[in-house]
């Protein structure tokens, strides 16, 4: 789907450069200033609810980095969400897909809010971010397609033929497709990019029939949150406590300076019990001499990092001058918390 909506972008364009349209600061970031063609997209898979978004994602192989264009004038005309498109997905595809919809939920309810967002301000349209922050619209669809992750993803991984977890995780995909791609997400994806991408020891993950190794997107994604959302947690308690309540926490008596202990430990035994998921970057073959490499390609993903609470505050913008080492500081310190868990 991310290729189609490319594909239609510089069909659009056709004397456009690569990356003119791409994020900055790896490309120009330039607006899209134009209707594209129609475009109808089908899901195969629950999980990136691309159909949904403005956004497109794809590997710069020559810098094993991942980045993409975001548009809101990128978003497909139509699409068709089918779950019995999915019905033959292995367990393992399941799963990964299925933890990419787990994050774009919890990311995009924990993302800086909208009225944070001083980019959203722009005068001109044109110039706004796809990611506007989590604002009262996008808390519905996240909130909810957390809700159906928690209670449908392990069903659908354990059980194949298990027709009503496959529809309500479609259902889930697409909503916090909507959800994410109105509010954005922020570091389980701007720390993904180059996990996955520079894969240092070749890793392959298991269940999956390809003859090069990969680190699944999902993959990625999840195994940073645990660190992530206990690093995120001082900004929103009550947000996180929410999101813990989902996976069926009793929070009634948590107090709020605990809230990111208590999502951490709810997203560790969500894991656990979805089963073949790596207990930290450890497990994928990542040392502790990788991270600045990690740091290094996390740094540029400035379109989600602006959303992410705690690195972002009153008076700090990501990786402006006097605040760059501090913030590649803070990376660093969650991809080490991050190790193993």
């Amino acid at each position: 789907m991310d290729t189609a909506k490319m594909i239609n972008l510089y069909g659009c364009y056709p004397e456009a450069d690569l990356m003119d349209f791409v994020n900055a600061p790896l490309g120009k970031g330039l607006p899209i200033d134009k209707p594209l063609k129609p475009l109808i997209c089908i899901p195969t898979t629950a999980g990136t609810g691309a159909e949904t978004t403005g956004t497109a994602i794809f590997d710069i192989v020559s810098s094993s980095t991942k980045t993409g264009i975001s548009h809101r004038n990128l978003k497909p005309t139509l699409g068709i969400i089918d779950s019995l498109n999915t019905h033959t997905l292995p367990p393992a595809i399941t799963a990964s897909t299925g933890l990419d919809v787990l994050c774009h939920s919890l990311e995009s309810l924990t993302a800086i809010p909208y009225q944070k967002r001083e980019a959203a301000k722009s005068g001109n349209p044109l110039h706004r971010p796809a990611y506007q922050g989590a604002n009262p619209i996008s808390d519905v669809f996240s909130f909810t397609a957390l809700k159906l992750c928690a209670e449908y993803l392990p069903r659908a991984t354990h059980d194949q033929g298990d027709v009503e977890a496959r529809e309500k995780m479609a259902h889930a995909a697409t909503l916090a497709g909507v959800g994410f791609g109105n509010a954005g997400v922020h570091l389980c994806h701007g720390m993904s990019y180059p996990i996955s991408g520079l894969n240092p020891a070749g890793y392959k993950h298991p269940g999956y029939s390809v003859p090069h190794p990969i680190i699944p997107h999902g993959v990625s994604v999840a195994v940073t949150a645990p660190a992530v959302f206990k690093f995120t947690a001082s900004s929103s308690p009550e947000r996180h406590l929410q999101a813990a309540e989902a996976f069926g926490v009793n929070i009634n008596n948590v107090k709020r300076e605990s809230a990111g202990e208590v999502l951490s430990e709810a997203i560790k035994r969500f894991l656990e019990k979805l089963g073949g998921q790596p207990r930290g970057l450890k497990e994928l073959g990542i040392k502790r001499g990788d991270i600045d490499k990690l740091v290094d390609g996390t740094v540029p993903q400035r379109r989600v990092l602006v959303l992410a609470p705690g690195l972002v505050g009153e008076g700090r913008v990501v990786m402006q001058e006097g605040e760059v080492e501090a913030q590649r500081g803070e990376l660093a310190g969650l991809l080490e918390e991050a190790m193993e868990w």
